[in-house]
């Protein structure tokens, strides 16, 4: 029996249908009968407990410039729906947060994916401290001496917003660097937050691996290789994407973490894995499943799809 699918997200007539993870899970959902409504987070409304959104019925097809076809704008409330993809990309800022209230209002009546409290108590750059022995030597501070201190311990380090997103404002500063303080100047021009400041690692000219599980499971991994002369090796700044196999350290960091991401309900899920190190549990819109697809054959889409319809048949 089709489900009804709405997918909050942004808006489905910019997207880059080559490589968007959101528009291939809407093609699988699609496939097997499921039918497809998208919104964009500035409709969502609660009235009395009561959350609605303004949207369309949507059908997608893989024709680039005439990806999707679209309903006429209407009215509707979220809990009549089996199931909420939250795909929306970050910043993972206050707005972000906000949303997750109001889908919490239906969730777990009306399934969300990934699960609203549970994006919302796990930002990414935070949620992977939980796991000792698996990170590399990290600080997270706005604090200048104690990132000072830090890279004097450590020597080359790689400074990020803490919650940034696609690789924007990686920075690395080697050791002998005189531009710290100008890069935390901009930083705090920007907002007050924090910045996750990591030992740097020399595997990175090797790739980023990017690994998709599925409540808790690996499902399939590529390798991001960043551009000549590049740290960033995120696909969205020119990173190139390759086929690569999960090693027994991948399995054994996938193995550490499957069951706190199982037990959250956070099926949907992308690490990232330098050399033997974990960096970061993107929970809030992962990406990489178009990749995966086409180096391996591995459909992700298809597994978080098989999930969710045994969830909803439960």
């Amino acid at each position: 029996m089709g489900l009804k699918v709405a997918v909050q997200m942004d808006p489905i007539e910019g997207i880059n249908i080559e490589g968007d993870t959101t528009f291939l899970m809407m093609e699988s959902a699609q496939a097997r009968g499921h039918s497809l409504f998208v919104y964009t987070t500035d409709t969502l409304a609660m009235e009395d407990g009561r959350v609605f959104v303004r949207g369309r019925d949507v059908a997608v097809q893989r024709v680039k410039g005439g990806h999707a076809t679209l309903g006429e704008y209407r009215k509707a409330e979220l809990s009549d729906f089996d199931v909420v993809l939250l795909r929306q990309d970050p910043p993972f800022d206050m707005h972000y947060i906000d949303t997750t209230f109001f889908l919490e209002k239906v969730h777990p009546q009306t399934l969300v994916v990934n699960n609203p409290r549970e994006v919302r108590n796990a930002p990414e750059k935070l949620f992977v401290t939980q796991f000792p022995g698996l990170q590399p030597p990290t600080l997270i501070t706005a604090d200048r001496d104690a990132i000072y201190e830090f890279r004097a311990r450590h020597g080359d380090i790689v400074m990020k917003p803490l919650n940034g997103r696609g690789g924007s404002g990686v920075t690395r500063h080697l050791a002998d660097d005189p531009n710290i303080d100008a890069m935390l100047e901009l930083h705090a021009q920007i907002d007050r937050e924090p910045v996750i400041v990591q030992k740097f690692l020399p595997g990175v000219v090797k790739g980023d691996k990017r690994i998709l599980l599925v409540d808790g499971e690996p499902v399939g991994a590529i390798n991001r290789v960043p551009a000549k002369g590049q740290i960033r090796s995120n696909l969205a700044v020119g990173g190139k994407a390759e086929a690569v196999e999960l090693t027994a350290r991948d399995r054994e960091i996938c193995a550490t973490i499957g069951p706190e991401l199982k037990a959250r309900g956070l099926l949907f899920v992308g690490i990232d894995v330098i050399g033997e190190w974990l960096t970061e549990i993107n929970v809030t819109s992962p990406t990489g499943a178009v990749a995966l697809k086409a180096f391996t054959g591995i459909d992700a889409t298809e597994a978080l799809w098989d999930r969710i319809e045994a969830i909803r048949a439960a």
